[in-house]
């Protein structure tokens, strides 16, 4: 289960929770312009912009959670399991495919390095097949959706057993199940939510206190349900207010998604195996910074992709500091 959102004042934000019971070796992972891409159906691309993000680098190839590109365009993949579909490839030229056919474990490389905007990613999505050929066969498909954003608003897609839906994505949110259309239809049950205090409109004559602070947003779901964390990101992110500078931007959408972090003991999945947010992201998609932390590390762990070698053609990559230090001020 994970939570994904947009952010944005001076800057534009983009980033996620990933939550899960355990890590398959997270590393924060810099393609540069030079690495070759070879898409299994779409071919092979020498060139193209560069994308940092947190992945799980297989065979030298970054299988990325979530992504940006030196553009400003961001991409996360999602659970989305029992809802996810992806179709059989054409293995041959004429095999009645009129579409570009993309691996699901490719898609989110394939539109960073192709893709400079959101309205981009639209038009060439519209020609796009998701296809299930694996990774290999030690790596299961994942069942997953995608939010996709940049500065001018953010779209969801969906590839379901009925074909591929790409949503307008108006809050800049998504989570897991159910599928997007009705997470949005659900927000209409809490459009009475304020960050103010409520007025007392329960019944004439009868005079209400109002006891405590946040009583406007009484009814914000609290569970650990992905309907509800969708529900309770998108108030939270709706609402938020900070400064327009990198440190006060940045600690902001830190908050916003620790509004759903998992605690280990209150999701479990099997005897003894809990779910957990394993990290947080949050990247400057305007300055190319990528900022994470982990379950057991809360300092703010930062790598700027345009330190780096964009020329190359290796991929760079930084292990995340799962281990966090306490700074003694005695």
């Amino acid at each position: 289960m994970c939570t994904a959102a947009t952010y944005k004042t001076k800057d534009f934000y983009f980033g996620r929770t990933l939550d899960y019971e355990f890590s398959y070796g997270d590393e924060i992972v810099v393609t540069p312009h030079n690495y070759e891409f070879d898409f299994r159906h779409a071919g092979k691309l020498e060139k193209h912009y560069a994308i940092i993000g947190m992945a799980h680098v297989a065979e030298n190839y970054p299988l990325y959670y979530d992504a940006v590109n030196e553009a400003g365009l961001g991409m996360a993949g999602l659970n989305f399991v029992g809802n996810a579909f992806y179709g059989k490839a054409a293995l041959e030229a004429g095999c009645g495919s009129d579409k570009t056919q993309v691996a699901q474990f490719e898609f989110i490389p394939w539109v960073l390095s192709l893709c400079k905007n959101v309205q981009e990613a639209k038009e060439k999505i519209n020609h796009v097949k998701l296809v299930d050929t694996p990774f290999n066969s030690q790596f299961p498909l994942a069942q997953l959706h995608w939010i996709i954003a940049d500065k001018t608003g953010a779209i969801t897609v969906e590839s379901m057993q009925d074909g591929l839906h790409v949503y307008d994505n108006p809050v800049g949110v998504l989570t897991n199940n159910p599928p997007f259309e009705f997470q949005m239809a659900a927000l209409s049950n809490y459009r009475a939510l304020s960050p103010k205090q409520p007025e007392n409109t329960f019944g004439q004559g009868i005079e209400l206190t109002a006891y405590s602070r946040g009583m406007g947003a009484i009814g914000l779901p609290g569970d650990l349900s992905s309907q509800s964390r969708f529900i309770r990101v998108a108030f939270t992110k709706l609402n938020s207010k900070s400064g327009d500078g990198e440190n006060e931007s940045i600690s902001q959408f830190f908050h916003i998604l620790g509004s759903v972090d998992q605690q280990r003991g209150c999701c479990e999945v099997n005897d003894g195996k809990y779910e957990i947010t394993l990290y947080t992201s949050c990247c400057n998609c305007d300055k190319g910074i990528y900022y994470y932390k982990t379950y057991d590390n809360s300092q703010i762990t930062a790598v700027d992709m345009h330190r780096e070698n964009l020329d190359s053609q290796k991929i760079i990559r930084y292990p995340a500091i799962m281990e966090g230090k306490i700074c003694w001020q005695n």
